[in-house]
C-alpha cells in the first residue's frame, strides 16, 4: 500500500524505453545541429553559436545548466525534511537576474569576450587571468563528476539501473553532442531537457494529489507538519535558512554563479543583441521560479504521502536523496513508462549540467591557454582542437565521477568547498569593475585572503557540524508503517573499497558554535566582502592610486543600467572583424599598457 513503507517495484520494460528515448533524443539534437551547421566550422560558431542566439532558448539553457540531477532529487527532499523556506530563493533569483543583466552583461558584451576570465587579463594582468581560469577548471571538473555520480547512485539503489552503465552513457551522450554540435547543440538540448525536468515534477505532483484527494489536502498536511512556516526573520547568521540568509547570502551566492561562471556567461554573450542577452536572464528568472516551485511542491506532496511512515527512518532507503526515486516507484509503478519519465527528468538535469560544463571548459582552455600561445594556427586546426578537447573533458568528468564514488560521506563537504571558491572570485571582479584603485598585487592578495577565510569556515563547519536546533529537520513519524526493515541496501560502486565514516570529534573548540556554525549561504558573502576590503587596502598601500588611467570600457557605466536598445554597432560585441585587432592580444599586456592600446582598439 502506498505510503506505508516496504519494498517498491523496479523498472519495467517501458520505463527503460522512455529513459533510453530521452537520452537518444538529446544525442539526436546534437547530430542535427552538427549536420545543420556543417559548413560553419569557426571557433566562434562552435563556442558561441556564432553570437546569433535568441533570448528564449538561451534562457531555458541558463535555467537547465544549474538545475542538475542533484537539484531534481535534492530540492524535494529539502522541502520534505525542512519545509518550504527554500521557496524564498525566488527572491534571490530576482535579485541575481537583475544584477547580472544590468551590471555584468553590458560590460562583458561590450568587450566581446569569449572567456569570462579574459576580463581579469584586461583589467589586471595575465597571471591573474590564468589563476581565475585554473580555479574554474578544477572546480568545474570536480563538481561535474559529483553531478554525474550523486543522482546515479541514488537512482541505482531504487531503480536497479547499472551505476557505471548510466555514468558512462551520460558522459558519452554529452561528448557526442558537445563535440559535433558545439554551443548550439548544448543550448537546444538544454531546452528539451528543461521541458522533461518540469514534466517529471508535474507527473509526481499530479499522481500524489490524486492519492491524497487534491492539492488542498497536500497543503493541509504540510501546514499541520510545520512545513509551510516559510518566513523566519531571525537575524542570527547561524540560521541555516532564514529570510535574511536566503535573501542576502543566497542572492550573492547566485550572483557569483550566474555573473562570472563561464557556463553561464558563455550563454548570454552568445545572444545576437544586448537586448536578447538581458532578456534571456529575465526569462531565466521566471524559469527558476517555476522550477523551484514545482520542486518544493513535489517535496510537500512527498511529505503528505509519507507523513506517517518516513521511508528513511523505516529503513526503506539508505539516504534522504533516495526519497524521491522511492516515491516515484511507489506511486507511479502501475503506470508503465512514467517512472522512466521521472528518471529521464533527473538525468536531463545531469545531462544539461555536464554538457554546459564541457562546452565551457573547452572555451576557457582555448581562449586562456592555447590561443594566446599558438599564434600561427589555422581555422581547421582550431576546429579539430575544440572537438578533441570536448572528448577530453568529457572523459575527465566521467573519471571524476569515479573519484566521487570513493568519497563516501565527503560528497557534501566537497560540494561546499567548491561553492566557497565563487565568493572570493566574485570579489575580484567587483574590485575590477567598480574601483579604479585596485592593482594586480592588491586584488590578487585580497582574493587569496578571502579564499583562505571561506575555506577555513567551510572546512571547520564540516569537521564540527552545528549542533543547535537551528539546523535540525522537522519531525517525521513511522507510526503508520506496515513493517520495519533494517537498512540493508548495498551500493553498486565501481570499486569494492569503501571510505570509512569519520568519527566526529568529541571535544568542540570555542569556534564550533559560533564561526563554524555560520550558515553556508553566507560563505560567498564573507568571500566577497573580505576580498574587496583587503584588496582595496593592499592596493592603496602598493601604489594603486598612482596607476595610469585605465580605459572606461573596463568599468561599469551608468548608461548600462536598464537600457534595452535596438541592435546597432555600439551594442554589438567587439570582434576582430569589426575592429581589425584581435581582442585577445590585450590579455598579454599589463594594465598600464592596456589603457593605451584599448583606445586604438575600441
Amino acid at each position: 500500500m502506498v505510503g506505508t513503507g516496504g519494498p517498491v517495484a523496479t523498472f519495467s520494460v517501458w520505463d527503460y524505453v522512455v529513459f533510453a528515448a530521452t537520452i537518444l533524443g538529446a544525442a539526436g539534437i546534437g547530430l542535427f545541429q552538427a549536420i545543420r551547421g556543417r559548413k560553419e566550422t569557426t571557433s566562434d560558431e562552435f563556442l558561441l553559436g556564432g553570437r546569433q542566439m535568441t533570448a528564449v532558448p538561451v534562457a531555458m539553457s541558463l535555467t537547465a545548466s544549474f538545475m542538475s540531477g542533484i537539484t531534481v532529487i535534492g530540492t524535494p527532499a529539502e522541502a520534505y525534511r525542512f519545509g518550504a523556506a527554500f521557496w524564498l530563493f525566488g527572491f534571490s533569483y530576482s535579485i541575481m537576474s537583475t544584477i547580472t543583466a544590468e551590471i555584468f552583461v553590458p560590460l562583458f558584451y561590450r568587450l566581446g569576450i569569449t572567456s569570462a576570465y579574459e576580463y581579469l587579463g584586461l583589467r589586471f594582468s595575465r597571471p591573474i587571468r590564468i589563476i581565475g581560469t585554473s580555479m574554474y577548471i578544477v572546480q568545474t571538473a570536480l563538481y561535474t563528476g559529483l553531478v554525474i555520480y550523486a543522482p546515479a547512485l541514488a537512482l541505482n539503489q531504487i531503480t536497479g539501473l547499472d551505476l557505471w552503465g548510466v555514468l558512462v552513457a551520460t558522459g558519452a551522450v554529452c561528448i557526442i553532442y558537445c563535440t559535433l554540435g558545439g554551443l548550439k547543440a548544448v543550448i537546444w538540448t538544454d531546452v528539451l531537457q528543461m521541458v522533461v525536468m518540469l514534466v517529471g515534477f508535474v507527473a509526481v505532483i499530479a499522481r500524489g494529489a490524486v492519492l491524497r484527494g487534491g492539492l488542498t489536502q497536500v497543503f493541509e498536511d504540510a501546514r499541520e507538519g510545520g512545513r509551510l512556516k516559510t518566513f523566519d526573520f531571525n537575524p542570527d547568521p547561524r540560521m541555516r535558512h532564514s529570510f535574511w540568509s536566503i535573501l542576502i547570502g543566497g542572492s550573492i551566492m547566485w550572483v557569483s554563479i550566474y555573473s562570472i561562471n563561464q557556463s553561464q556567461v558563455q550563454r548570454y554573450i552568445s545572444c545576437k543583441t544586448l537586448g536578447h542577452a538581458k532578456m534571456s536572464l529575465y526569462v531565466n528568472m521566471v524559469g527558476l521560479w517555476l522550477t523551484v516551485s514545482l520542486a518544493m511542491l513535489t517535496g510537500l506532496t512527498m511529505y503528505s504521502i509519507y507523513k506517517m511512515c518516513d521511508p528513511f527512518t523505516n529503513g526503506d532507503v539508505s539516504t534522504y536523496d533516495q526519497l524521491l526515486p522511492y516515491l516515484v516507484m511507489d506511486i507511479l509503478a502501475s503506470y508503465p513508462g512514467v517512472p522512466g519519465l521521472f528518471v529521464a527528468a533527473a538525468y536531463s538535469g545531469t545531462l544539461s549540467t555536464v554538457s554546459s560544463s564541457i562546452n565551457a571548459l573547452v572555451a576557457v582552455t582555448m581562449e586562456d591557454f592555447i590561443i594566446p600561445l599558438w599564434t600561427n594556427r589555422t581555422q581547421k586546426q582550431v576546429t579539430w582542437l575544440n572537438m578533441g578537447l570536448s572528448v577530453f573533458f568529457g572523459g575527465v568528468c566521467i573519471g571524476m565521477a569515479g573519484v566521487a564514488s570513493l568519497l563516501g560521506s565527503v560528497l557534501q563537504a566537497a560540494l561546499s568547498i567548491f561553492g566557497m571558491i565563487s565568493g572570493p572570485l566574485l570579489g575580484l571582479y567587483v574590485l575590477g569593475m567598480f574601483f579604479r584603485t585596485p592593482n594586480s598585487i592588491g586584488s590578487l592578495s585580497g582574493m587569496i585572503i578571502g579564499l583562505v577565510l571561506t575555506l577555513w569556515v567551510g572546512i571547520g563547519s564540516q569537521i564540527y557540524p552545528p549542533t543547535a536546533d537551528k539546523t535540525l529537520p522537522l519531525p517525521l513519524s513511522t507510526v503508520g508503517c506496515n513493517s520495519t526493515i533494517s537498512q540493508n541496501y548495498t551500493t553498486q560502486t565501481p570499486w569494492t573499497s569503501t571510505v570509512p565514516m569519520t568519527t566526529l570529534p568529541s571535544v568542540r573548540p570555542p569556534l564550533a558554535d559560533s564561526w563554524y556554525s555560520l550558515s553556508y549561504l553566507y560563505f560567498a558573502v564573507v568571500g566577497v566582502l573580505v576580498t574587496v576590503v583587503s584588496g582595496l587596502l593592499i592596493s592603496i598601500a602598493t601604489g594603486g592610486c598612482k596607476q595610469e588611467k585605465l580605459h572606461p570600457d573596463l568599468f561599469v557605466k551608468t548608461s548600462d543600467l536598464f537600457c534595452f536598445r535596438s541592435c546597432n554597432t555600439s551594442e554589438a560585441p567587439h570582434t576582430e572583424e569589426k575592429n581589425g585587432i584581435d581582442n585577445k592580444v590585450f590579455t598579454e599586456l599589463p594594465p598600464e599598457i592596456i589603457s593605451k592600446e584599448m583606445t586604438t582598439k575600441l
